[in-house]
């Protein structure tokens, strides 16, 4: 019996020395050349065929700095792990390019070179925490251009390859890109007349978002009458088209047949208008593509104006809220570059897209409404707000209220270039006859390109998304929310390589944990219906507190009569006890949402330690009794 234990303890022994060798020599074997093997169904950490094509451009030596601080206890755990993240796709980079990039790491420390040649690439240190900052930031060299990623948030991991191509792209080719637009807004500004300015009156400044253009990009003002758009022009920035002409139109979809890109922004209600011209009562007129949007299989009526029950904006008067809809993440393409990181975006009086694409194009919803939402008649809002929200009925769908085209167009216009109407085109008509039949007109895009379509105009204005506050001859500027940023981020996909494009759709992919957001939506929505209800009654209470202070005499402004303070302690009483029941729902939802996650991170993080148990015990119980048996 002695003699078979000890037998069976050798075995073991050398059985575990064995497969403990096995595994050092499968590492060592492994770690000698740096392979990788990318398992996942879409080749996610693959290098894209778009970033392949950027790295086929290069003629000469691209140098790739990475500042990333090392060994230092203050780096946060989930940092170091990006970047070692970051070090093997720059290795990937190094790889695939040839031998045409160089990567130099460095690790910058106070009163180092390396701190002094971040500061000169314009790489910046995150702030951890009173007293410790951290390094990881990229730089480029290519010839003479540089550019820099002063520093590589973690949150954009699924976007680092996009960022760095993005990056290398612009190395490669630093010219400015030039980006029109097109308006019928006095979005650049207005000048006041001499007399006016006699009177002391200044002129309008331009809007805040072509200020933030011209920073980045070379903008260029196409007026609404022309026949051609420059050729210069990379992306077309369409704003408020109203009373577009179909000759403009058709310079428009030239401009798309010769592979331009296309920003519009419809609007059946612009709200900047009517404030621009006070004197006429709001806007006059929605605006549309008419011609364009029917080739291309959609439809935009200019002359409804959605209102929103659910994304009801608290933030503005109570007869504007169903019309100004907040957008929330949930109403956000977060899968996509151009919408990521957007918590918030806020329209003003929007319409919205409907309809499918015709044959050849393919659409993506870019942002929508909720549910609650339905179309009111423009007219009505323009003479009564207050009328038409309470006639407002929502339906029972959501409505794009941001699009993207892609693919290649054909032309709207089959027949050529539309007939001119005018008494001088009149004059040279058989002039025009012959010049038409002579003109050359493209009927297909050379190559596919994009057409992002946005359902609101007034959204660009800073109201909608930043304060402004003069401070002597500066201006303080505070955003807060993602308007200009999904202006920005836009064009900054539109400018770039159409490789780049490639490798911006690969950041998107995403693997969706549907059960899991079906349960919280679940949760959501038993206690959503309640909040609603209750806010209602909250608003009601507002409104009547409202109505009792607009009854007071003139005379006893600051004296109320005793029903009157006998109403309004009524109302006060429910309105605190309406809010007392929102904050309990609201916590109910918060830990219904807490408690899934705390389910959750039970499961995954106890689950395989409970599998591997079980086996072990099972797998125990089962020898012991072989060896009973023996």
């Amino acid at each position: 019996m002695k003699n078979r234990n000890l037998e069976t303890f050798l075995y073991s022994t050398l059985g575990v020395l064995i497969m403990f060798g096995i595994v050092v020599a499968v590492n060592l074997i492994a770690g000698l050349p740096r392979t990788r093997v990318d398992l996942t169904a879409e080749k996610l950490y693959t290098l894209s065929d778009g970033t392949l094509s950027i790295l086929s451009k290069l003629d000469g030596k691209l140098k790739i700095r990475f500042y990333c601080t090392q060994d230092d206890p203050a780096m946060p755990v989930s940092w170091a792990n990006y970047a070692r993240r970051v070090e093997d796709l720059l290795a990937e980079y190094r790889k695939v390019s040839g031998g045409k990039i160089e990567i130099e790491k460095l690790n910058p420390q106070p009163d180092t070179d390396a701190e002094d040649f971040a500061a000169m690439d314009n790489v910046t240190p995150r702030q951890i925490d009173l007293a410790n900052s951290v390094y990881m930031g990229l730089s480029f060299t290519y010839l003479d251009a540089k550019t820099s990623i002063p520093f590589l948030p973690i949150e954009r991991e699924k976007f680092l390859e996009y960022d760095i191509s993005r990056a290398i792209a612009q190395v490669i080719n630093p010219q400015r890109p030039t980006i029109g637009l097109m308006s019928s807004l006095p979005v650049f500004g207005m000048q006041m007349n001499p007399f006016m300015m006699q009177m002391g009156q200044r002129g309008q400044e331009p809007w805040l978002f072509v200020t933030e253009l011209q920073r980045d990009f070379n903008l260029k003002q196409v007026q609404m009458d022309v026949d051609k758009i420059d050729d210069d022009i990379k992306v077309l920035i369409v704003h408020h088209p109203k009373n577009i002409s179909e000759k403009t139109q058709f310079a428009i979809d030239q401009f798309l047949m010769r592979g331009g890109r296309l920003i519009a922004f419809l609007d059946p209600y612009a709200w900047t208008e009517g404030r621009r011209n006070p004197m006429m009562g709001g806007a006059q007129g929605g605006s549309t593509l008419d011609k364009l949007l029917s080739a291309w299989g959609l439809t935009f009526e200019n002359n409804k104006v959605l209102a929103d029950r659910r994304l009801r904006n608290p933030g503005v008067p109570p007869e504007f809220q169903l019309f100004v809809p907040s957008l929330t993440p949930e109403y956000i393409k977060q899968d996509e570059i151009i919408c990521a990181q957007l918590d918030n975006v806020m329209f003003g009086w929007p319409g919205a897209f409907s309809g499918t694409p015709v044959e050849g194009l393919k659409m993506d919803v870019l942002m929508q409404s909720s549910p609650e939402a339905g179309f009111v008649d423009r007219f009505l809002v323009e003479m009564s707000p207050e009328g038409a929200a309470k006639e407002f009925k929502p339906g029972d769908k959501q409505m794009a209220l941001a699009v993207r085209l892609s693919g290649k167009f054909k032309t709207a216009f089959p027949n050529g270039k539309p007939k001119e109407s005018t008494d001088e085109d009149k004059k040279d008509e058989n002039k025009d006859k012959k010049d038409e039949k002579e003109a050359e007109f493209l009927k297909e895009s050379k190559e596919a390109t994009s057409v992002i379509l946005v359902a609101d105009a007034d959204l660009l204005h800073e109201t909608f998304y930043a304060q402004v506050q003069p401070i002597g001859n500066q201006k303080i500027v505070m955003i807060y929310s993602g308007n200009l940023s999904f202006l920005q981020n836009t064009l900054e996909l539109l400018t770039g390589d159409s490789a780049l494009i490639n490798s911006r759709s690969r950041a998107t992919k995403s693997r969706n944990f549907t059960v899991i957001r079906e349960m919280r939506a679940r949760a959501a929505r038993s206690l959503q219906d309640q909040l609603q209800k209750f806010e209602q009654e909250r608003q009601e209470i507002q409104r009547k507190l409202n109505e009792l202070q607009a009854q007071k005499d003139a005379n006893q402004r600051f004296v109320l009569s005793p029903e009157q303070k006998a109403e309004l302690e009524k109302y006060r009483k429910a309105q605190a006890e309406t809010n007392r029941r929102i904050k309990e729902l609201s916590k109910a939802l918060r830990r219904e949402e807490e408690s899934l996650e705390t389910r959750l991170k039970v499961i995954n993080i106890g689950a395989m330690p409970l599998v591997v148990t079980l086996f072990g015990l099972g797998y125990a119980l089962i020898n012991r009794k072989r060896t009973a048996a023996k």
